[in-house]
């Protein structure tokens, strides 16, 4: 079409010229040359004639016309451990309760991922049950709602600690859950045997995901016989079952136990028997509770099939009546950052993965004991640590020696 235009306008340009001269020779009378051909003899034009509406026309932006991948970030903080200095600092001046100078610290951090997961170590049975800390805890609503405050998403119950204060705790927990925050998610507890065969799946940016939370006991408290699917127990059978139930309805499966041996900063013999058979059973991400310190994390594959594995991501907070060394290893954990994507056949994969080290600030008082990412976290406030008259040798140098040894380049201190 350009060049037509251009053909055009050389032609009227030629035959214009012609005109003047026979005019200019008095062969023939001189002529009005029409307005419209000012438009045609001028440069020819660099665009098609606009032969439709405006709104096909108009040519695609290239900066938007990529369609950038599909991705999902998921964040998970690990246990929530109500000792006594930490249920007591949710204890308002006026006698109400509220823990979120808890998070205040990481908030950000939380509420930018697209799904985020907590393990909440201690059942939330309410005040009306009384408050107790170790080794039979009991939590109080409030720290529910600071929860569902800081921006999690999905709330893991199943842990060794889940039976401490009977089936009356947690019965009250999924009331609480239900009623208070019905937009959250809890896991790894049950109010019927229907409820327990669901696997939870969560769609998030056109990706399926599933989430499965198991505990490996329960503190010798029994289960109770006439609700014997309260509390999800770690077992092969129901393992292998809900794995595979998984992997045909989801895109992506995500396996959170409560495992290990606490305070061992390595993974034990049977946290590697449960990961290979989760390995074996196509699980694609491992995020591991317990422990109560930070283990390392390890990618297993075997070509066809790969699955990350964080064996222990430590405390979010916590506190301790115990002395000696080793405690200061308690204060630090790690948010484990894992952002899937969607390629261009459906299949879902880890596109990266890291920890941003956390370490609890233990400080006695109304809303004092709180969490800091490591990277705020200063050698001023460090010596302030009421956790080192329990162990000397905590400081910010001992802290960030830790996450080297145990996380190495993995740790992000953005």
């Amino acid at each position: 079409m350009k060049n037509t235009i251009f053909k055009n306008a050389v032609s009227l340009t030629v035959l214009t010229a012609l005109l003047l001269s026979l005019v200019s020779c008095g062969l023939i009378a001189p002529i009005e040359v029409p307005d419209t051909t000012e438009a045609v003899t001028t440069a020819p034009s660099t665009t098609a004639p606009d032969t439709t509406a405006p709104d096909d026309t108009t040519a695609p932006d290239d900066t938007t016309s990529e369609t950038k991948p599909s991705t999902v970030t998921i964040s998970m903080v690990g246990d929530v451990l109500l000792h006594e200095k930490v249920a007591d600092s949710g204890k308002m001046p006026d006698g109400t309760y509220n823990y979120d100078h808890m998070f205040v610290n990481v908030r950000d951090h939380i509420e930018k991922a697209d799904i985020a997961l907590v393990n909440q170590e201690v059942i939330l049975g309410g005040r009306e049950l009384g408050l107790y800390g170790y080794p039979n805890f009991n939590g109080a609503f409030e720290v529910g709602d600071s929860l569902a405050n800081a921006g999690f998403d999905i709330i893991l119950h199943a842990t060794n600690h889940t039976l401490d204060r009977g089936k009356i705790a947690v019965e009250n927990c999924m009331n609480f859950w239900k009623t208070s925050h019905p937009e959250i998610e809890y896991l790894g507890i049950h109010e019927s045997a229907e409820d327990q065969d669901n696997i939870y799946l969560r769609e998030e940016n056109g990706m399926i995901i599933a989430f499965l939370n198991y505990t490996y006991g329960t503190n010798g408290m029994p289960i109770p016989a006439d609700a014997p699917y309260i509390v999800d127990i770690l077992s092969e059978d129901r393992l292998r079952r809900d794995i595979a139930k998984a992997e045909e309805i989801a895109d992506f499966t995500v396996v959170l136990p409560h495992w290990g041996t606490e305070y061992i900063l390595t993974p034990d013999n049977n946290q590697r028997y449960w990961a290979n058979i989760m390995f074996q059973c196509g699980a694609d991400l491992v995020i591991g509770t317990h422990p109560h310190v930070i283990e390392p994390v390890e990618m297993m594959t075997d070509g066809d099939h790969s699955m990350l594995v964080y064996y222990s991501i430590g405390n979010f907070i916590n506190s301790t009546a115990q002395s000696g060394e080793g405690i200061a290893n308690r204060m630090v954990g790690g948010i484990a950052d894992v952002t899937l994507s969607k390629d261009e056949s459906g299949a879902v994969y880890i596109s990266d993965y890291g920890v941003t080290p956390i370490v609890t600030h233990v400080l006695t008082g109304s809303g004092k004991i709180t969490t800091y990412k490591l990277s705020d976290y200063t050698g001023e406030l460090a010596k302030q640590n009421e956790i080192i008259s329990q162990d000397r040798n905590f400081s910010l140098g001992y802290c960030k020696n830790l996450v080297l040894k145990v996380f190495g380049d993995l740790a992000n201190y953005d």
